[in-house]
């Protein structure tokens, strides 16, 4: 049962091995798709026009959170009352969807952790406890898994935490305007995927990260 204007926004970029499987899964649960097309050199937006989605093109590649906010923007213009977002490298189960819909009537957010696998690098492990203690100590919102952008919130919500960073560092920024903003969140478990092992947060983008948590708590650069 698909959850009355819910869409989904899928940043993307060279992703046509998987875009199109991906897109087709989500429509069964939400209203609509926008992919963004992020400065991809492949078939990516034209095998996601294909699938069914609202394809949006960024020229160049401009990062994970200016994609993901122009999705977010075009979909909260075009009467979305809540939207949830999820990549585009078959990481993300569209067929969780449903668990995250359950639960927006009583939560600002909803995130997602990963279940413990051995399938997740041990570094992206220990980065990721590392942010999340930062996390909860800065802002006292705790996580068991910052950086995983499977996430779901309402259009109200999208307005308190609209982020500035176009990097991976979106995710945490995300956390630390729900914190400042003491939104109410919860969090569900997904499973595990790694189709792509080079994909993601590096480590240089964990430090950066790090450093803009610190940045944004000690001179206010969220609000």
């Amino acid at each position: 049962m698909k959850t009355k204007n819910l869409w989904a926004v899928i940043p993307a970029h060279n992703e046509e091995k998987n875009i199109r499987k991906t897109v087709e899964k989500t429509l069964d649960y939400v209203d609509k798709v926008a992919v963004v097309d992020d400065g991809s050199k492949d078939n990516t937006a034209k095998l996601a026009e294909r699938a069914g989605a609202v394809v949006l093109r960024h020229m160049v590649n401009l990062g994970k959170g200016a994609a993901l906010k122009t999705g977010c923007d075009y979909a909260f213009s075009r009467g979305a009352t809540h939207v949830v977002a999820l990549d585009a490298d078959a990481q993300h189960n569209p067929d969780d969807i449903p668990r995250f819909s359950e639960k927006l009537g009583n939560y600002d957010l909803i995130f997602s952790y990963r279940k413990s696998s051995r399938q997740m690098p041990a570094v992206l492990r220990f980065g990721n406890w590392i942010i999340s203690e930062i996390a909860s100590l800065l802002y006292n919102v705790d996580l068991k898994d910052t950086q995983s952008g499977f996430r779901a919130f309402s259009r109200e919500t999208y307005k308190k935490i609209r982020w500035s960073a176009s990097d991976y560092s979106m995710e945490s920024e995300m956390i630390s305007r729900a914190g400042k903003q003491k939104l109410k969140y919860t969090q569900i478990p997904i499973e595990t995927i790694y189709s792509d092992k080079y994909k993601g947060t590096t480590v240089i983008d964990g430090v950066k990260i790090v450093l803009n948590m610190l940045w944004w708590k000690l001179f206010n650069g969220n609000k």
